[in-house]
This record gives structure tokens, C-alpha cells and sequence, in this order.
């Protein structure tokens, strides 16, 4: 039974799953599980109590291994869809005891052949024992090389202070991060895509920002112990504010619920509404799921989730999907890229804004029906800059007269037509030629562009606004007049083991746009790159910047696969456009972050500190990016000389 539906809701986090004991007789386990109203099992593949040293052998050398069931007793899609494997807790890959660190290697690899057999789509892996899980992370990198589809889900307790005991005859245990297990766990796997997490949700969380780190990384799964359940004023289970906030994170990120353990609220059937005293199958009485009251609250957390904003509909299908900048200059862009960008409501309302105070300002009341102000539109494409800017003229009361100048022939075919049926004939002249070479046969008052990119200045603004400044006015008003791009540490597995896929340097040293969800932002945000417009000094657009990131000390350690990129732009004024997450335009989506990621992730300890570097460099007739970390540990620096990324002048 799905928790529920949202508006625009496309995600699997609907589902939830029960954690059970083991049992041989798993079409029992399904019925009963299945009807109770969950989606899906965490079922014990093989008998909690066998031990490989113990079993007799027959006269053959070989053993029947006491598995929870054949593969015959159900059929495949129900092994495939409705259970995940549980590999037995009991193993230690990293004991001292020999024979027990060899009982666990046999069982670990015995349980994923049969994994493998049924076709299952996850089986999760206990928590290292040890801090030190060497021999553990070989044994499971070793399995993950064969696998083609199937997922490991490593068991992970949520919490920064778990007791681990490092030596079994010891009395003394050392307080660590479950966070730092689990990267150390995933290195030593070489970040293999198919390794992932299993979050078990305790009573007592941790911070906010340690907790945040976890939306960045790879979790598929968050174990909901009934333990962690409060009891409310009618003596149901409930969850804290602080649980209820973490587990609409979970939906939002689809990550799947799993309830663990047994009931803790004893809730008498006739006290149920009538529609609720059931078992998922229309039946009544006895039949009901002792955990299905904390099924019910679950279902209501996501119910009460509110509808997906608009703009977030629109967005979802880009969604950490890595897509590559523009070349603007090099490529001409297609109708149905307009199109999107002509949705923007936001933005053009933005320009329309900034226009209308620069001819206010350009113009004064008294001059306003003698004065005709001379507006160039520089990167026109199909005319909604046009547009704006004559609704502002309006708006004002001030006469204009607009030249349209785009290098797109296809688009300018559009800005006839468009002329035509709006009957702008004798307000707007159309002029097909690159800003940089055109020969104008009057100065501009105000020069009007949209040439931004995700990054500011990425779709190369600073060096086509140069160009066209000289038919700009000595006190002309550009509009934007100045734009400043931002950086900020990111965690998010999910990107770099994209870009990790290509597995070839070019693609880590290449900057991609993209919708980042599944990410942890480490640290705030810091300027980098600022261009102010006109350039009047002609003052090179070549940039550099040091950067020194501090990850709050309560965070943890914090891996760092890459930095985000925004920008802010100020239009005219007061008018402000951009995608900086601390002073972003409301339902403004013409723009996706940018990520620059890093060849090898940097992990960074309590407290310390990150330092960076960024270039912005030229050469001939492309403009391109450089980037890298000096510390805690120095990267090699990505795209020297633009090899693997540039944009073409």
C-alpha cells in the first residue's frame, strides 16, 4: 500500500518496507507483511545460527545451506520486487579470531550468490564491528566487482558518537562518527555506485548540520526503530518535530522507510475507526499488523507534505542530471530552447522593472513627450527583452526606440514576424549581426542584454558586453550593470559518481549546470568573480580568487566532491536577478546551479578549514576555468590551459 500521492509526485520515497526476523517460510512472511499494508520486506536470508566451521559435510564434501526458503516458493517478481536480503549481523570480517573472520568471509560471500540467484534488487550489510574494517570493505569490493545490478546497502546507525569496541577483550571503546565508518567503508571501495546506505533512525538525532551531510551521499534506505516513536495525548505512536523533519527530508530525497522492531504502543482494535480496523485486505478482527499504527503515522507524515510547488514539477526531471553549458556564441540556440526560457515570467518581469527605473531616471517627467530614448536589446533571440522593455515604455510614459540585435538568422526571422503581428514597425529595428561587429549608426541611452549564465559570466557576458559598449553613450546605463558568481563546498555522491562513470579525466574537468537535490552544502557561500558594466578602463576580464571555506565543527568530517556556483546580478538600482541560495529570485528557473567537480574527493576534518582556488583565464579564441584545493590536502589543478573545458569566443 503506498503512503500517498502528491501533486507531481515521481519519486519511489511513497513506499515503505517492515524489517522482519528470520523465517523459512517466506510466502508466510509476505502474506502476512504484504496484507498488513507494507510495500516490501528486510527479510534474513540464512539461519541466524549457522556457522560454516560447524556444519558436518556429506561424503560429497558439499552441504545444504539453510536458507530462509527456495527460490521456487515464490516467484521471481516477488523476490525481485518485494524483498530486500539482510546479510546475518553476526559476521566480522575484521575479528581477530581467525576462525570466525573466516565464517563470516564464507557466509558474506554465500548470502550474495544467493542474493544474486533470486534476483533480489538490495541486501544490506551490518555495520562494520571495529573501526578498523579493512579485510570487511575488501571482501564486499571484491563482491561488488561481479555485480551487474543488484545493490549493497551498508547498515549505518545515525548518530556522531557511537560506541565502537576496538578490541573485543578490551574494556575501553572509543566514541566515534558512524559519518567517518562510512567513508572510510566507501574509500576503500573506490566509491563503487553500487555501494550504498542504510540510515538507522535512533531516538536521539544529531545536529542539523551533521544530519545534513547525509543528504549528499548515497542513502537508499533509513531503518525507523519503534523505539524512536513517542506516544501522543490518545495514546498513539508519534514521532518528534525534530524525527518529523527529518523524515520529510527522507521522502523528499526517496529514500525509503523501513519500520524496525516490535510494537511499543498496545492500541485496542475497537478504539480504531472503522475504516481502519482492517488488514489491508478488507478483513477485519485479529488480522491487523501489530506495526501498522506506525505505518499509519508514516503515511500521515507524507500526506501531510504539501503539493509540490510549480516550479519544482518543472524541475524534476532535472534533478541532478548533469547537462553541459551553452556556447552561446559558438551555437546557435533551437525554438525549443527559447521557448523554455521565455517561460521565465520572473525574469523578463525583473528587466521589465529595471527598464522602466532606468528611463525614468533617463528621462524627467517634463521631457517625457519630447524625449525619445534609444534602447539597444544586445542578444535579442525571439523578442522578450523587446517586449519588456516596450511594456516599460509604456508603464512610464516614455517614447523608445528599440534596435534588436541578434546573430541568430533563425531567430531573427522569429523578431519579424514577431514585429509585424505586434505592429512594432516603427518603434523596433531588427539587426541580424553579432554585437561584436556591428557598426551602429547611433549611440545607445540604454543597453539591455541576457547574456548571464549560471556561473555570471560563464556564457562569456564580460567579453560580448565589451564589445558592444562602444555604441553605448558615455553616461549610458547597462542594464545588467554588474554581476558577481558564488562558490560553495558540496557533498553529493550522486554527481560525482556520474561523472565518475565517464571515467576519463575530461568529464572532472568539465563544469556541468544541474539541478542539484541529492547534495549537502558544507559551508555558506563566498563571492568570487564580480564584472561592472560599461567596462570603461577595458580592464581585463581574467580573474582570480582564494577562497578559505570553514565546515562548521559540529557538522563532522565532511567529504567534498565539488563546489556549486551561482550568481547575483544587479540589473539597475535596486533590481536584483540570480540564483545565489541566499538571495535567489523567487519562481525564477532559467538558471540551474553549476558544478565544478573534483577529480578525487577531499575530506575534511571538525573544524579545519578548505582552501581553494579559481581561475578565470583566456587564449585565443576561448575563455575557460582552472580550480583546485590547496588544503587539508592539495588536488591536482583541473583544466589547465581549457583541455578538457572551454568557451568559444
Amino acid at each position: 500500500m503506498p503512503l500517498g500521492q502528491r501533486q507531481g509526485d515521481k519519486s519511489d520515497s511513497r513506499y515503505c518496507g517492515v524489517e522482519t526476523d528470520f523465517d523459512d517460510d517466506m510466502p508466510h512472511v509476505l502474506t502476512r507483511n504484504l496484507s498488513g499494508g507494507f510495500d516490501f520486506v528486510v527479510a534474513s536470508l540464512l539461519d541466524p545460527s549457522y556457522r560454516p566451521s560447524l556444519v558436518k559435510k556429506d561424503n560429497h564434501g558439499s552441504a545444504v545451506l539453510p536458507f530462509a526458503s527456495s527460490d521456487l516458493v515464490i516467484t521471481p517478481s516477488q523476490w525481485s520486487s518485494h524483498v530486500v536480503g539482510k546479510i546475518s549481523p553476526w559476521i566480522d570480517l575484521d575479528s581477530e579470531d581467525d576462525t570466525l573472520r573466516a565464517d563470516s568471509e564464507i557466509t558474506l560471500k554465500q548470502e550474495i550468490a544467493w542474493a544474486c540467484h533470486l534476483s533480489l534488487q538490495a541486501c544490506v550489510l551490518p555495520f562494520p564491528k571495529s573501526s578498523s574494517c579493512g579485510n570487511y570493505a575488501r571482501c564486499v569490493n571484491q563482491i561488488l566487482q561481479g555485480l551487474s545490478n543488484m545493490q549493497l546497502w551498508l547498515r549505518v546507525p545515525l548518530d556522531r558518537s557511537d560506541v565502537v569496541d576496538d578490541k573485543k577483550d578490551s574494556t575501553s571503546s572509543e566514541m566515534i562518527d558512524s559519518w567517518d565508518c562510512w567513508n572510510s567503508f566507501r574509500l576503500l571501495c573506490d566509491h563503487h555506485s553500487h555501494l550504498s546506505v542504510a540510515l538507522d533512525v535512533l531516538s536521539s538525532l544529531p545536529s542539523i548540520s551533521s544530519l545534513g551531510r547525509w543528504f549528499g551521499e548515497p542513502v537508499k534506505a533509513a531503518f525507523l526503530h519503534t523505539k524512536s516513536f513517542l506516544t501522543n495525548a490518545r495514546g498513539y505512536p508519534c514521532l518528534s518535530k525534530r524525527h518529523q523533519k527529518l523524515m520529510y527530508g527522507f521522502f523528499d530525497h526517496s529514500i525509503q522507510i523501513v519500520l524496525s522492531g516490535s510494537s511499543k504502543h498496545i492500541i485496542s482494535t475497537s478504539s480504531l475507526p472503522h475504516s481502519d480496523n482492517t488488514d489491508g485486505n478488507g478483513s477485519t478482527g485479529n488480522a491487523r499488523h501489530p506495526l501498522r499504527p506506525y505505518l499509519d503515522y508514516v503515511a500521515y507524515l507524507y500526506q501531510r507534505m504539501d503539493p509540490l510547488p510549480e516550479q519544482d514539477r518543472i524541475e524534476l526531471s532535472y534533478r541532478d542530471f548533469l547537462q553541459s553549458p551553452l556556447q552561446p556564441l559558438m551555437d546557435n540556440l533551437e525554438a525549443q530552447t527559447y521557448e523554455t526560457f521565455e517561460k521565465d515570467t520572473m525574469k523578463y518581469s525583473q528587466y521589465q522593472r529595471a527598464v522602466s527605473k532606468a528611463l525614468l531616471d533617463r528621462v524627467p517627467d517634463d521631457c517625457a513627450s519630447t524625449t525619445t530614448v534609444v534602447l539597444m536589446v544586445v542578444g535579442a533571440g525571439r523578442g522578450p527583452l523587446v517586449r519588456a522593455s516596450l511594456q516599460a515604455a509604456e508603464e512610464t510614459g516614455r517614447n523608445l526606440k528599440v534596435y534588436a540585435v541578434e546573430k541568430n538568422p533563425n531567430a531573427v526571422v522569429t523578431l519579424h514576424s514577431l514585429i509585424k503581428l505586434e505592429g512594432w514597425e516603427n518603434l523596433v529595428t531588427v539587426v541580424s549581426c553579432d554585437m561584436r561587429c556591428w557598426e551602429a549608426t547611433e549611440k545607445a541611452d540604454i543597453l539591455v542584454s541576457e547574456l548571464l549564465g549560471s556561473f555570471g559570466d560563464n556564457e562569456l557576458s564580460p567579453e560580448c558586453l565589451d564589445g558592444a559598449q562602444r555604441f553605448l553613450k558615455e553616461d549610458g546605463i547597462s542594464i545588467p550593470s554588474s554581476y558577481t558568481s558564488f562558490l560553495q563546498p558540496v557533498s553529493t555522491s550522486k554527481l560525482y559518481n556520474d561523472v565518475k562513470s565517464h571515467k576519463d579525466l575530461a568529464h572532472f574537468e568539465t563544469a556541468y549546470v544541474v539541478k542539484v537535490h541529492r547534495v549537502a552544502r558544507l559551508a555558506p557561500t563566498q563571492a568570487v568573480f564580480t564584472f561592472v558594466h560599461p567596462n570603461r578602463l577595458n580592464s581585463s576580464n581574467d580573474r582570480y580568487k582564494k577562497l578559505s571555506f570553514e565546515i562548521p565543527a559540529e557538522t563532522g568530517s565532511a567529504m567534498v566532491h565539488g563546489f556549486a556556483g551561482y550568481f547575483d546580478a544587479v540589473l539597475y538600482k535596486d533590481v536584483h536577478l540570480g540564483i545565489e541560495p541566499n538571495t535567489a529570485t523567487v519562481n525564477m528557473f532559467s538558471w540551474f546551479p553549476i558544478f565544478f567537480p573534483l577529480r578525487t574527493p577531499v575530506t575534511v576534518a571538525p573544524g579545519n578549514s578548505l582552501e581553494v582556488h579559481f581561475w578565470r583565464c583566456h587564449g585565443g579564441s576561448k575563455v575557460w576555468y582552472e580550480w583546485c584545493v590547496e588544503g587539508p590536502n592539495a588536488s591536482p589543478i583541473h583544466n589547465p590551459g581549457g583541455r578538457s573545458y572551454w568557451v568559444g569566443l
